[in-house]
């Protein structure tokens, strides 16, 4: 069952800070898409796809397009293919100044919790900042499960939180599952040197994600308020064997096999979106 996101909060006040804003905040999430591949060579075929859909070049282009929205200039990119499968890019971003007033309107950069933008609009500049990907296509060998598995993580220290790219890069890869966490770290001083280990309310990161993908999606929230730790886990609500079929179509199936692989199919998913096995019955 999907709980629902809380009702959102009004801002904080705008605060005066003392030098820069130290607070560093992080998004790291898991994205997960899930296929069946009947025949070994289907399998080889789905890991040399993915390799090739999300192989380092294309990687860097939806980095790129992440610091593109957030505004963040890019100072250094590492990227990397690796042997059998997988890949990884390291993006290191710098801030230039902006104010509220700056930022294109409707960004709604200064104002709550709000779904980020699409790449058509830049909202705001970041400073001592990372975003990184990598990637883990694998196939068992023997049930001809397929899983593909992208690790991405937005650092940012300064004003904005990382949170306002996360609707593109969902959208980017439309997984079957995501598990999602955001944290705040350390601490600001405003002008009489007080500390504040949060510059922005934040009840839920669902308030993040637009309404589109949250109508698609199964959500769960397990936060720690009191230490700035919020977790969203996301599943796909409907299922339809043709979407999880590689290189075998459904009418090709017998009625029994159509049912454990759908079986098998959706145990695999429950078991990534609880984090543990789950019995055969």
């Amino acid at each position: 069952m999907s709980i629902p996101a809380m009702k959102k909060i009004k801002p904080i006040k705008k605060l005066k800070l003392y030098g820069f804003n130290n607070l560093t905040k992080s998004l790291s999430f898991n994205m997960y898409d899930i296929c069946y591949a009947k025949l070994p060579q289907h399998r080889k075929e789905y890991i040399d796809y993915i390799d090739e859909e999300y192989n380092a070049e294309r990687l860097t282009a939806i980095l790129s397009e992440v610091a593109n929205i957030i505004g963040a200039n890019i100072l250094n990119i590492a990227q990397q293919d690796y042997e059998p499968q997988g890949a990884s890019v390291t993006m290191l971003i710098s801030e230039e100044k902006v104010e509220c007033g700056q930022v294109p309107e409707g960004s709604d950069l200064c104002s709550g919790e709000t779904p980020g933008p699409l790449p058509e609009s830049v909202v705001a500049h970041l400073d001592k900042s990372h975003i990184t990907v990598h990637t883990y296509p694998e196939s068992h060998p023997d049930q001809g499960i397929s899983t593909f598995r992208a690790d991405i993580d937005v650092s940012t220290c300064g004003k904005i939180s990382p949170l306002k790219a996360l609707n593109f890069l969902l959208h980017s890869f439309n997984p079957d599952i995501a598990v999602l966490d955001y944290r705040v770290r350390g601490f600001t001083r405003d002008i009489n040197g007080e500390k504040f280990f949060i510059d922005h309310k934040i009840n839920s990161i669902q308030n993040f994600i637009a309404d589109d993908m949250r109508e698609r999606y199964q959500m769960i929230d397990v936060n720690v308020y009191q230490e700035n730790l919020f977790m969203t886990k996301m599943i796909l609500k409907e299922f339809d064997l043709d979407n999880y079929l590689f290189g075998t179509g459904k009418k090709s199936l017998l009625p029994g096999e159509k049912k454990r692989i759908k079986q098998e199919l959706k145990r695999e998913m429950a078991e990534i979106f609880s984090g543990r096995n789950i019995p055969k019955v």
